[in-house]
């Protein structure tokens, strides 16, 4: 059976108060919740659940569209810029006269411009892998100091020459004041 319009303005109404009170911190089985007209703080719980779930549905469902118009705008463009990419035309010397067939450059770099934007739009390019190593693409050494000794390595190092670069992981400040 389907709903009447004011029972979904009423849930609306519900759970747009619900998410309000959730929002400053309000637990599910505060008084206030209940004052809603939620029998129980599960069923609280599980209509924000439902409201949220449906708001993400929709959100979805716009960006779906939106992808959809923008594949259609690049395949528009594309469609244009193809033939000027991939046949060779003619290339005139100051007489007019024909003297060697070549690619538009600049057709060419539209076209890879807009299968870029098409990769990224869709989400086809493999994300990149960053890796931090430590010294001389060594394993990154880690540690934990305790406040005197952060503070002494803190003061070691801001005593150093900035030309020198300071490597935490092998020099110490003990070490820099034997020198």
């Amino acid at each position: 059976m389907a709903w009447s319009q004011l029972k979904r303005d009423e849930v609306t109404v519900r759970r747009t108060k619900l998410l309000a009170l959730r929002r400053q911190g309000v637990r599910y089985d505060d008084e206030r919740v209940e004052a809603l007209g939620y029998s129980s703080p599960s069923a609280a719980r599980r209509d924000l659940t439902r409201a949220l779930e449906a708001h993400r549905q929709e959100e979805e469902a716009e960006v779906a569209t939106y992808r959809q118009q923008e594949n259609e705008r690049l395949d528009a463009l594309l469609e244009a810029a193809w033939p000027r990419a991939t046949q060779p035309s003619p290339v005139l010397n100051k007489d007019g006269e024909v003297i060697d067939q070549a690619l538009d450059m600049r057709a060419v770099d539209t076209v890879l411009r807009l299968m870029d934007r098409r990769a990224k739009l869709n989400g086809l390019d493999m994300p990149t892998k960053a890796e931090v190593t430590g010294a001389e693409g060594g394993p990154l050494a880690v540690s934990t100091a305790d406040p005197d000794k952060l503070a002494a390595l803190i003061s070691a190092t801001s005593r150093l020459d900035s030309t020198a670069p300071a490597n935490s992981a092998t020099s110490t400040p003990d070490e820099d004041d034997e020198d």
